[in-house]
Protein backbone atom coordinates (compact mmCIF):
# COMPACT_ATOMS: atom_id res chain seq x y z
CA UNK A 1 0.00 0.00 0.00
CA UNK A 2 1.37 3.43 -0.88
CA UNK A 3 2.03 6.07 1.74
CA UNK A 4 2.45 3.75 4.73
CA UNK A 5 6.10 4.59 5.43
CA UNK A 6 8.08 1.97 3.51
CA UNK A 7 10.69 4.40 2.16
CA UNK A 8 10.97 6.44 5.35
CA UNK A 9 11.36 3.32 7.48
CA UNK A 10 14.04 1.95 5.16
CA UNK A 11 16.00 5.20 5.08
CA UNK A 12 15.81 5.51 8.85
CA UNK A 13 16.99 1.92 9.36
CA UNK A 14 19.93 2.55 7.01
CA UNK A 15 20.76 5.91 8.67
CA UNK A 16 20.73 7.11 5.08
CA UNK A 17 20.05 10.82 5.52
CA UNK A 18 23.22 11.16 7.59
CA UNK A 19 25.21 8.86 5.32
CA UNK A 20 24.41 10.96 2.25
CA UNK A 21 24.91 14.30 4.03
CA UNK A 22 28.37 13.49 5.42
CA UNK A 23 31.33 14.84 3.45
CA UNK A 24 34.85 14.38 4.78
CA UNK A 25 36.13 17.25 2.64
CA UNK A 26 33.88 19.81 4.33
CA UNK A 27 35.27 21.08 7.63
CA UNK A 28 31.79 22.01 8.83
CA UNK A 29 29.29 19.21 8.38
CA UNK A 30 25.63 20.02 7.74
CA UNK A 31 23.44 19.60 10.81
CA UNK A 32 26.50 18.77 12.90
CA UNK A 33 26.99 15.29 11.42
CA UNK A 34 30.18 13.64 12.64
CA UNK A 35 32.11 10.62 11.43
CA UNK A 36 31.07 8.77 14.58
CA UNK A 37 27.42 8.97 13.46
CA UNK A 38 28.09 7.15 10.18
CA UNK A 39 31.28 5.16 10.82
CA UNK A 40 29.45 1.91 11.59
CA UNK A 41 26.94 2.15 8.73
CA UNK A 42 26.56 -1.21 7.03
CA UNK A 43 23.30 -0.79 5.09
CA UNK A 44 23.00 0.62 1.55
CA UNK A 45 19.70 2.23 0.59
CA UNK A 46 19.16 2.36 -3.17
CA UNK A 47 16.20 3.75 -5.11
CA UNK A 48 15.65 2.07 -8.45
CA UNK A 49 15.34 4.48 -11.34
CA UNK A 50 12.43 4.36 -13.79
CA UNK A 51 14.88 3.53 -16.58
CA UNK A 52 17.39 0.94 -15.39
CA UNK A 53 19.86 -1.60 -16.67
CA UNK A 54 22.15 -4.19 -15.03
CA UNK A 55 25.25 -2.10 -15.76
CA UNK A 56 23.68 1.09 -14.38
CA UNK A 57 22.42 -0.56 -11.19
CA UNK A 58 25.73 -2.33 -10.59
CA UNK A 59 27.63 0.93 -11.04
CA UNK A 60 25.35 2.92 -8.75
CA UNK A 61 25.37 0.25 -6.04
CA UNK A 62 29.17 0.11 -6.22
CA UNK A 63 29.35 3.87 -5.68
CA UNK A 64 27.09 3.65 -2.64
CA UNK A 65 29.06 0.74 -1.20
CA UNK A 66 32.27 2.70 -1.74
CA UNK A 67 30.74 5.55 0.25
CA UNK A 68 30.23 3.25 3.23
CA UNK A 69 33.71 1.82 2.83
CA UNK A 70 35.17 5.33 2.83
CA UNK A 71 33.95 5.74 6.41
CA UNK A 72 36.11 2.86 7.66
CA UNK A 73 39.04 4.10 5.57
CA UNK A 74 38.88 7.73 6.66
CA UNK A 75 41.65 7.44 9.26
CA UNK A 76 43.99 5.99 6.62
CA UNK A 77 42.93 8.61 4.06
CA UNK A 78 43.60 11.47 6.50
CA UNK A 79 46.96 10.05 7.53
CA UNK A 80 47.98 9.54 3.90
CA UNK A 81 46.76 12.99 2.84
CA UNK A 82 48.69 14.66 5.67
CA UNK A 83 51.91 13.01 4.53
CA UNK A 84 51.22 13.98 0.92
CA UNK A 85 50.61 17.58 2.02
CA UNK A 86 53.94 17.59 3.87
CA UNK A 87 55.76 16.42 0.73
CA UNK A 88 54.12 19.15 -1.39
CA UNK A 89 54.88 21.78 1.23
CA UNK A 90 58.54 20.75 1.34
CA UNK A 91 58.75 20.97 -2.46
CA UNK A 92 57.20 24.45 -2.43
CA UNK A 93 59.67 25.63 0.22
CA UNK A 94 62.65 24.28 -1.70
CA UNK A 95 61.46 25.95 -4.91
CA UNK A 96 60.90 29.26 -3.12
CA UNK A 97 64.39 29.14 -1.61
CA UNK A 98 65.97 28.77 -5.06
CA UNK A 99 63.67 31.26 -6.79
CA UNK A 100 66.29 34.02 -7.19
CA UNK A 101 69.26 31.88 -8.02
CA UNK A 102 70.63 30.76 -11.36
CA UNK A 103 69.96 27.18 -10.34
CA UNK A 104 66.20 27.78 -9.98
CA UNK A 105 64.95 25.77 -12.96
CA UNK A 106 67.31 22.87 -12.36
CA UNK A 107 66.48 22.87 -8.65
CA UNK A 108 62.73 22.86 -9.24
CA UNK A 109 63.09 19.91 -11.62
CA UNK A 110 65.00 18.03 -8.95
CA UNK A 111 62.43 18.93 -6.29
CA UNK A 112 59.61 17.78 -8.56
CA UNK A 113 61.31 14.44 -9.14
CA UNK A 114 61.83 13.96 -5.41
CA UNK A 115 58.18 14.89 -4.85
CA UNK A 116 56.93 12.34 -7.37
CA UNK A 117 59.14 9.63 -5.88
CA UNK A 118 57.94 10.44 -2.36
CA UNK A 119 54.30 10.47 -3.41
CA UNK A 120 54.67 7.12 -5.14
CA UNK A 121 56.28 5.62 -2.02
CA UNK A 122 53.44 6.94 0.15
CA UNK A 123 50.76 5.58 -2.19
CA UNK A 124 52.49 2.20 -2.37
CA UNK A 125 52.71 2.12 1.42
CA UNK A 126 49.01 2.80 1.97
CA UNK A 127 47.57 0.79 -0.92
CA UNK A 128 47.81 -2.62 0.84
CA UNK A 129 46.50 -1.09 4.07
CA UNK A 130 43.45 0.24 2.22
CA UNK A 131 42.90 -3.03 0.34
CA UNK A 132 43.02 -4.94 3.63
CA UNK A 133 39.98 -3.09 5.01
CA UNK A 134 36.86 -5.13 4.13
CA UNK A 135 33.68 -3.79 2.57
CA UNK A 136 31.36 -3.00 5.52
CA UNK A 137 28.15 -3.50 3.50
CA UNK A 138 26.01 -6.20 5.08
CA UNK A 139 22.62 -5.32 3.63
CA UNK A 140 21.27 -3.67 0.46
CA UNK A 141 17.76 -2.23 0.51
CA UNK A 142 16.30 -1.58 -2.95
CA UNK A 143 13.34 0.80 -2.93
CA UNK A 144 10.87 0.99 -5.86
CA UNK A 145 11.90 -2.57 -6.72
CA UNK A 146 8.79 -3.02 -8.86
CA UNK A 147 10.52 -0.81 -11.45
CA UNK A 148 13.33 -3.32 -12.00
CA UNK A 149 13.59 -5.33 -15.18
CA UNK A 150 14.20 -9.06 -15.14
CA UNK A 151 17.85 -8.66 -16.14
CA UNK A 152 18.42 -6.27 -13.23
CA UNK A 153 16.77 -8.69 -10.80
CA UNK A 154 19.17 -11.37 -12.06
CA UNK A 155 22.05 -8.99 -11.41
CA UNK A 156 20.84 -8.41 -7.84
CA UNK A 157 20.61 -12.17 -7.40
CA UNK A 158 24.24 -12.45 -8.49
CA UNK A 159 25.27 -9.85 -5.91
CA UNK A 160 23.32 -11.74 -3.25
CA UNK A 161 24.93 -15.03 -4.27
CA UNK A 162 28.39 -13.58 -3.72
CA UNK A 163 27.65 -14.14 -0.05
CA UNK A 164 27.78 -12.06 3.09
CA UNK A 165 25.25 -9.45 1.94
CA UNK A 166 21.50 -9.48 2.59
CA UNK A 167 19.01 -8.06 0.11
CA UNK A 168 15.65 -6.39 0.79
CA UNK A 169 13.31 -5.49 -2.08
CA UNK A 170 10.76 -2.78 -1.23
CA UNK A 171 7.90 -2.21 -3.62
CA UNK A 172 4.19 -1.94 -4.26
CA UNK A 173 1.65 -4.74 -3.81
CA UNK A 174 2.07 -7.30 -6.56
CA UNK A 175 5.87 -7.42 -6.31
CA UNK A 176 5.79 -10.81 -4.62
CA UNK A 177 3.55 -12.24 -7.35
CA UNK A 178 5.88 -10.90 -10.03
CA UNK A 179 8.95 -12.36 -8.32
CA UNK A 180 7.24 -15.74 -8.05
CA UNK A 181 7.53 -16.02 -11.84
CA UNK A 182 11.33 -16.07 -11.51
CA UNK A 183 12.08 -19.22 -9.45
CA UNK A 184 15.83 -18.64 -9.38
CA UNK A 185 15.28 -15.44 -7.39
CA UNK A 186 12.05 -16.34 -5.61
CA UNK A 187 13.54 -19.51 -4.12
CA UNK A 188 16.00 -17.31 -2.26
CA UNK A 189 13.31 -15.16 -0.61
CA UNK A 190 13.37 -15.68 3.14
CA UNK A 191 10.14 -13.91 4.11
CA UNK A 192 7.64 -11.30 2.94
CA UNK A 193 6.48 -8.42 5.12
CA UNK A 194 3.47 -6.26 4.29
CA UNK A 195 3.46 -2.66 5.52
CA UNK A 196 0.05 -1.71 6.85
CA UNK A 197 -1.44 1.63 7.90
CA UNK A 198 -0.70 2.76 11.43
CA UNK A 199 -3.22 1.81 14.06
CA UNK A 200 -4.61 4.30 16.55
CA UNK A 201 -2.24 2.84 19.14
CA UNK A 202 0.70 3.35 16.77
CA UNK A 203 -0.09 7.03 16.24
CA UNK A 204 -0.52 7.58 19.96
CA UNK A 205 2.79 5.83 20.61
CA UNK A 206 4.51 8.14 18.13
CA UNK A 207 2.95 11.04 19.96
CA UNK A 208 4.21 9.81 23.32
CA UNK A 209 7.70 9.25 21.95
CA UNK A 210 7.84 12.72 20.36
CA UNK A 211 8.62 11.38 16.90
CA UNK A 212 9.14 13.89 14.12
CA UNK A 213 11.37 15.55 11.58
CA UNK A 214 12.28 19.22 11.41
CA UNK A 215 9.09 20.22 9.59
CA UNK A 216 6.65 17.46 10.55
CA UNK A 217 7.14 16.93 14.27
CA UNK A 218 4.32 15.66 16.43
CA UNK A 219 3.25 18.06 19.16
CA UNK A 220 3.90 16.77 22.66
CA UNK A 221 0.94 15.57 24.69
CA UNK A 222 0.61 18.87 26.54
CA UNK A 223 0.25 20.92 23.35
CA UNK A 224 -2.44 18.90 21.59
CA UNK A 225 -5.91 18.07 22.89
CA UNK A 226 -7.73 14.75 22.64
CA UNK A 227 -10.17 15.93 19.95
CA UNK A 228 -7.22 16.96 17.75
CA UNK A 229 -5.56 13.56 18.22
CA UNK A 230 -8.77 11.74 17.35
CA UNK A 231 -9.30 13.80 14.20
CA UNK A 232 -5.64 13.47 13.20
CA UNK A 233 -6.00 9.68 13.36
CA UNK A 234 -9.30 9.72 11.46
CA UNK A 235 -8.13 12.04 8.66
CA UNK A 236 -4.78 10.32 8.12
CA UNK A 237 -6.38 6.83 8.20
CA UNK A 238 -3.06 5.54 9.45
CA UNK A 239 -1.25 6.51 6.24
CA UNK A 240 2.16 7.74 7.27
CA UNK A 241 2.63 10.07 4.30
CA UNK A 242 -0.68 11.81 4.93
CA UNK A 243 0.15 12.08 8.62
CA UNK A 244 3.44 13.80 7.82
CA UNK A 245 1.78 16.24 5.43
CA UNK A 246 -0.91 17.08 7.99
CA UNK A 247 1.70 17.67 10.68
CA UNK A 248 3.70 19.94 8.39
CA UNK A 249 0.62 22.02 7.67
CA UNK A 250 -0.45 22.03 11.32
CA UNK A 251 2.95 23.40 12.29
CA UNK A 252 2.53 26.21 9.74
CA UNK A 253 -0.98 27.03 10.95
CA UNK A 254 0.13 27.16 14.58
CA UNK A 255 3.17 29.28 13.74
CA UNK A 256 1.23 31.77 11.61
CA UNK A 257 -1.50 32.14 14.21
CA UNK A 258 0.92 32.01 17.16
CA UNK A 259 -0.91 29.15 18.80
CA UNK A 260 0.56 27.10 21.63
CA UNK A 261 -1.93 24.23 21.45
CA UNK A 262 -3.08 22.06 18.55
CA UNK A 263 -6.86 21.77 18.53
CA UNK A 264 -9.47 20.14 16.32
CA UNK A 265 -9.78 23.45 14.45
CA UNK A 266 -6.06 23.40 13.68
CA UNK A 267 -6.35 19.89 12.21
CA UNK A 268 -9.39 20.93 10.17
CA UNK A 269 -7.60 24.01 8.82
CA UNK A 270 -4.56 21.91 7.90
CA UNK A 271 -6.76 19.34 6.17
CA UNK A 272 -8.63 21.93 4.13
CA UNK A 273 -5.38 23.29 2.68
CA UNK A 274 -4.15 19.86 1.52
CA UNK A 275 -5.12 17.61 -1.37
CA UNK A 276 -5.31 14.23 0.33
CA UNK A 277 -5.48 11.28 -2.02
CA UNK A 278 -4.97 7.59 -1.57
CA UNK A 279 -1.24 7.80 -2.30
Amino acid sequence: MPGVGKTLSSRRYANWDKVMAYDRNKPSQPRGITLAEVAESAVVFYTAQVVNSPRQVTHELSQLRDKLRAFVLEDLYRERDERIAQVRQREAEESAAMLRTDLYYRATDTAARRRDESLELICNEYRPKIDARPDPTRLIIVDEADRLKTAVLDQLRAIFDQGGIGLVLVGMPGLEKRLSRYPQLYSRVGFVHEFRPLSQADVRQLLREGWGSVDSSLPDEESIDEDAITMLIRVSEGRFRVLCRLLQQMNRVMKINRLDKATREVVETARESLVIGTA
